[in-house]
């Protein structure tokens, strides 16, 4: 037991020693991977409809690929705009709310702290807009720097398609090649975790798919109709970031009541601001009661700490290749360890030293 210990750590160091010396390599073909593994069902139903695999295949991925083209082609320009908007702007609506700071707490401050803490708190709010930024884009430079196959887009976009396919053909041959590889008298074991491994990855990506875009849709539509500028914008971040428990709704909170006060303040517009603090509300009551626990369920199993270190984790050492493996890696890990810890509590070694317990005998 021991020595199978020693060679599967070795395995797991040996597989993530290669991910991160080609990492600029196994973009597409972990993309690939993916996509392939999430359109699988979908293979299989029109398989039970009648259709081929290779029908089923090409057709699955065509649609795929129609459906993400055309939803590039009216994402894109959209957000490229915004986006050069929000940069031309932001040093103004910096200034704004700096001028709002002073305006509105800055008598208070100067009676607390003295005639000086005010002008500290202007310096120390703009080092920290200062840190933030330059934060950011060492976190974008570090994602482009750990991650090559990004700067070859058109690759990107080109491999991991066919890859996919051929994948997705084969995925059930696949599969029944690794588990005739498995030990017989394991295979009932693997068998379970692999089904607790699928259940937590399926159910947690994709649910948690269909809520970032419900969401993305509801925040970008609700802060347009509000006439936030660039409320799309933050409405498609925000959107976007939920994948990540607790930051994507964060973060958009904070962006959108910044712009909403930099630019519904100084007036008596208190109904704008109102409705944009309302619509970030509403979003986060239909996620927490409605969405999440119709698409992505309690029985996931990825507590959010654990899923935010993962991403961070992975993200830091693979760049966007390992946000791509962060979540099913973390999945497997918490399966395995429940499993382990299971079997721990059932061991000699957690029972040991217990005291016996004699049946009752009547005198």
């Amino acid at each position: 037991m021991r020595g199978r210990a020693v060679i599967g750590c070795l395995a797991l160091g040996g597989v993530a020693l290669l991910l991160y010396l080609l990492a600029d390599v196994m973009l597409p073909f972990v993309a690939g991977l993916a996509l392939a593994y999430l359109l699988d069902p979908i293979a299989d139903r029109l398989e039970r409809l009648g259709l081929g695999r290779l029908a089923a295949s090409l057709l699955i991925l065509a649609v795929f690929v129609v459906a993400l083209v055309v939803a590039l082609l009216i994402v894109v320009p959209l957000a490229a705009s915004q986006i050069a908007a929000l940069v031309a702007t932001l040093p103004g609506m910096v200034a704004r709310l700096q001028g709002i700071l002073t305006e509105q707490a800055g008598p208070l401050l100067q009676r607390v702290g003295g005639a000086d803490v005010l002008t500290e708190l202007q310096s120390s709010v703009g080092s920290l807009v200062g840190q933030g930024g330059t934060w950011f884009l060492a976190f974008l430079k570090s994602l482009w720097s750990g991650s090559q196959a990004l700067i070859s887009i058109a690759s990107l976009l080109v491999v991991t398609p066919v890859v996919a396919f051929y994948l997705l053909v084969d995925w059930d041959r696949m599969i029944a090649t690794l588990d005739g590889w498995v030990p017989p008298r394991h295979r009932t074991v693997v068998r379970r975790l692999g089904r607790e491994i699928d259940g937590a990855v399926t159910g947690f990506v994709r649910g948690q798919t269909l809520v970032c875009l419900i969401l993305g849709t509801f925040y970008a539509v609700g802060l347009f109709c509000v006439g936030l500028n660039f409320g799309v914008l933050i409405g498609l971040i925000a959107g976007f970031l939920t994948f990540i428990p607790y930051v994507g709704t964060l973060t958009g909170f904070l962006l959108s009541v910044g712009v909403a006060l930099a630019q519904f303040w100084p007036g008596s517009d208190w109904l704008h601001i109102g409705l944009t603090i309302g619509v970030f509300g509403v979003g986060q009551f239909l996620e927490g009661n409605v969405i999440s626990p119709k698409l992505v369920g309690e029985s996931v199993g990825l507590h959010p700490v654990w899923l935010m270190f993962a991403l961070l984790a992975f993200g830091s050492l693979f760049g966007f290749l390992g946000l791509l493996l962060a979540v099913p890696v973390a999945a497997s890990i918490g399966v395995v360890v429940r499993f382990a810890l299971s079997r721990y509590l059932q061991s000699p070694l957690y029972h040991a030293g217990a005291p016996v317990l004699l049946p009752n005998r009547e005198i």
